[in-house]
């Protein structure tokens, strides 16, 4: 009988994309927590290292280019660290433009990984989700710049002069790109709506092609079996 470890590193090995998709959405139930906390901003940074280092290994399973992620993940993490460790935190913009394009380029190479075949694997309907979370965070992250460029790009229903937290970006981030409509954080200035919009037609253009592709070849399995 295989111990615990030995079958989560099983797991590993057969799912990375199932691993990477319950990480990131551990990470949409800890940081509404933890933001507002005296110890979150470390908390967070640490969390945010864990999720680059796990996206990095799934890329090596993906046509992606390794050496291209870790260029990008390597000084994220180390900005990370020092807004953590060394209150820097007019790092921010910097580290989320990384983090922004980090995330970006690893949804891209999972998309070629779906892509690469002519069959559904089990593997790449997770990946489908973690693509999701992937893209999602990224455009988050742009959120976060655009913000720190523009002040006041995004307003919202309670304290609309405030900067807008990070969980609230993120809610906005997946309110558009699932198109089920923006909420009670909206866009104002030009820049950000453009921003918005280019994440709603990204939204639609991947559940359109990637995502109706797998089903359609996991139905063509099933009635061919």
């Amino acid at each position: 009988m295989q111990v615990p470890h030995r079958r989560l590193l099983a797991l590993t090995r057969r799912h990375p994309s199932a691993i990477l998709l319950i990480v990131q959405l551990v990470g949409l139930l800890l940081y509404p927590i933890l933001e507002s906390t005296r110890a979150g901003p470390i908390a967070l940074s640490a969390f945010g290292i864990t999720v680059l280092i796990f996206t990095t290994g799934m890329v090596r399973r993906t046509p992606g280019l390794t050496w291209l992620s870790v260029c990008l993940a390597l000084p994220a993490i180390a900005m990370l660290v020092l807004q953590a460790v060394r209150e820097m935190h007019w790092l921010q913009p910097w580290s989320a433009a990384l983090e922004a394009l980090f995330y970006f380029y690893a949804a891209g190479s999972l998309v070629a990984y779906m892509m690469s075949d002519m069959h559904a694997t089990t593997d790449e309907l997770y990946a489908a989700g973690a693509t999701f979370t992937l893209l999602a965070w990224g455009f988050a992250y742009s959120f976060v710049v655009l913000q720190a460029v523009q002040p006041g790009s995004f307003s919202a229903a309670v304290n609309a002069e405030q900067p807008r937290t990070w969980s609230e970006l993120m809610f906005l981030s997946f309110a558009l790109l699932s198109s089920t409509g923006i909420g009670d954080v909206i866009p104002v200035r030009p820049l950000a709506r453009a921003a918005t919009s280019l994440e709603m037609f990204v939204g639609v253009g991947y559940l359109a092609a990637v995502v109706s592709r797998l089903i359609g070849l996991t139905l063509l399995r099933r009635g061919s079996a």
